[in-house]
């Protein structure tokens, strides 16, 4: 009986691993990008002198914590609480599909690709930070907040905003909307896109318009337009009355992450040249409202009644990081714009792949088969 229980598990363990070698081969492309990335933004900041503003060390530790271990497990409970409740009575089927090898194969691979977005992300950080070595100052924020007021009825944006929202309550709500439940709901879906059996067909082509929205929106556009955003306005063009009264509105938040005292942050570091979370000041277009434009793209194709929803939040977005000082308006509306351009041209490249279903009968620990092929779903 054990010799039997042994070979059902080692045979497990060999068809899980032969299917997250098999799907982490066929994301080859992705890590390609990722390595051509790197190691063309090490080449960058070598060649601006900027290799000391490197951003690896603040990153890979806080996304081994929360891709490697917090949202693993965060999702293994929900899906696990999911099929309990859903197969109540058949609860062997329900552990039998939640850990099958396919299934084990798809989420072990899923967090291998995270691992090297991780490197990508802690390049663009690197690369932002170069940026600023390169350019000195903020040449475009006077530009651009000039263009802001003319696109609304010759007022500074803020200041509608602020007809309606200048209460405490407000600044407090749109604060941590902005600044966590953002990040939540970001990170979250790129979680989902990259590890569920589900996304499998979207994955590659997420992943890849992530990380061109990424390069062409933080890094290009922000690297040709320089520019501090309404925050840092009276820094950079000495004109500190004209964002004042709202920057003073700010200031007035209890919260020790409020978006004032974050601001604060992002300009001792620009100032003392020094490299954080987040480092590396750019306006001009918004990466905030790019990130959440490409989630609802997808959320769209996905289901397109959330994704109708995931819209409407973006137009909130966009709103917030003009209420708190982040952005003018015109960087969230080219930010809306190049996202949306950027995701289509990218589905012109990218094929769908193919939706994996995990079947019990063939892929459940006590099984034995090897891994079938996945099941193409019209």
């Amino acid at each position: 009986m054990l010799e039997i229980e042994s070979e059902v598990i080692w045979r497990y363990i060999r068809n899980a691993a032969w299917r997250t070698v098999s799907i982490a081969r066929s994301d080859a492309s992705l890590y390609l990008f990722i390595g051509i990335y790197t190691a063309t933004g090490l080449g960058f900041l070598a060649w601006v002198g900027a290799l000391h503003r490197t951003a690896y060390q603040t990153y890979v530790p806080i996304w081994l914590m929360v891709f490697g271990f917090v949202l693993p497990a965060v999702s293994l409970l929900l899906e696990t609480g999911w099929l309990l409740h859903r197969f109540e009575r058949r609860r062997k089927f329900a552990a039998g599909k939640m850990f099958s090898a396919e299934r084990m194969a798809v989420l072990f691979s899923g967090i291998c690709l995270l691992m090297g977005i991780m490197i990508f992300q802690s390049t663009f950080t690197s690369v932002k930070n170069g940026m600023s070595v390169l350019r000195k100052g903020f040449p475009y924020d006077r530009a651009l907040a000039d263009i802001d007021a003319y696109l609304h009825f010759g007022t500074d944006p803020w200041r509608w905003l602020y007809v309606i929202g200048k209460h405490d309550w407000v600044r407090e709500s749109v604060g941590w909307n902005y600044d966590m439940l953002w990040f939540i709901i970001c990170y979250s879906m790129l979680f989902f896109m990259v590890t569920s059996p589900r996304t499998t067909h979207l994955k590659r082509r997420y992943v890849l318009s992530f990380m061109v929205v990424w390069v062409v929106v933080g890094n290009i556009l922000a690297g040709l337009f320089m520019s501090a955003g309404p925050a840092f306005y009276g820094y950079v063009t000495g004109d500190v009355p004209r964002f004042g009264e709202q920057l003073s509105f700010l200031a007035q938040s209890p919260s020790a992450s409020s978006a004032a005292v974050y601001q604060q942050y992002l300009w001792t570091l620009q100032t003392e040249g020094v490299t954080g979370l987040a480092s590396g000041i750019s306006a001009f277009p918004s990466v905030h409202v790019a990130l959440i434009t490409l989630n609802a793209v997808y959320t769209w194709e996905y289901d397109q009644r959330l994704g109708a929803i995931a819209f409407l939040y973006v137009a909130f977005i966009v709103a917030s990081s003009v209420y708190l000082g982040w952005h003018y308006a015109i960087d969230g509306y080219a930010a809306v714009a190049l996202t949306i351009a950027l995701c289509a041209a990218v589905r012109k490249l990218v094929p769908d792949g193919e939706i994996l279903m995990p079947g019990p009968a063939r892929q459940s620990a006590a099984g034995g088969s090897r891994p079938e092929a996945a099941v193409t779903v019209s």
